[in-house]
């Protein structure tokens, strides 16, 4: 059978929030490997930002794309172009109805959250915040980082376990390097014996990132 060229196309974003007329900000939220947008959208309701209008995208088949976010990029093809494709559309719908960038947040848990970092070190601008929880930017070790564009001080939150068992600590320092060349100001934070998953001071620092 012929693989499809653009995996993800056609697939649905659900939403949370008001309007886009009366939100303070737009989120676009991208959920994990084997979940869903309803799951992201839960943990959206965990952060409880008010005046915050939450937009989650849902992967073709609950996966954005099949390998490691370690393996060499075009392992990962075409299902990595075409979720960062799909990623780059929303956030063009957005702008649209009269959002600017500058009220725009990508966030993201594991897969999601390397996503979000790899939209967000592609199409590097000011944002109102990157936030990556248990990510990094993608490719094996040694891939280039000749991105280009300035992030102009837009808020990076990278939060991470030592011991996180899909997510080497050595590719979080990597990537907020990267940030911070390219303009951004980065929060990292690494947590001791955690996991793969999200804790209490995540979800503070989130809330407050999007209380700005």
């Amino acid at each position: 059978m012929m693989q499809r060229s653009d995996p993800h196309a056609g697939q649905p974003v659900l939403r949370v929030g008001p309007p886009l007329a009366e939100a303070r900000l737009a989120v676009v939220a991208i959920h994990g490997r084997g979940a869903s947008a309803e799951d992201i959208l839960g943990l959206a309701g965990e952060i409880a930002a008010p005046h915050v209008a939450f937009f989650a995208p849902q992967a073709a088949g609950f996966t954005w794309y099949p390998h490691s976010f370690l393996t060499p990029i075009a392992q990962n093809e075409p299902y990595l172009t075409s979720a960062l494709e799909f990623i780059a559309a929303l956030v063009g719908d957005i702008v649209g109805e009269g959002v600017p960038h500058e009220r725009i947040g990508i966030m993201g848990f594991s897969q999601g959250a390397c996503l979000s970092l790899e939209f967000a070190a592609r199409h590097a601008r000011p944002y109102a915040a990157v936030i990556a929880l248990s990510g990094g930017l993608m490719g094996p070790p040694g891939t280039p980082r000749e991105y280009r564009g300035s992030m102009d001080g837009t808020p990076v939150f990278l939060g991470c376990s030592d011991i996180d068992p899909h997510i080497p600590v050595e590719r979080v320092h990597e990537s907020a390097e990267v940030f911070q060349r390219l303009g951004a100001t980065v929060d990292e934070r690494i947590y001791p014996r955690m996991g793969h998953t999200i804790n209490a001071d995540e979800l503070s620092a989130v809330r407050a990132l999007l209380a700005r």
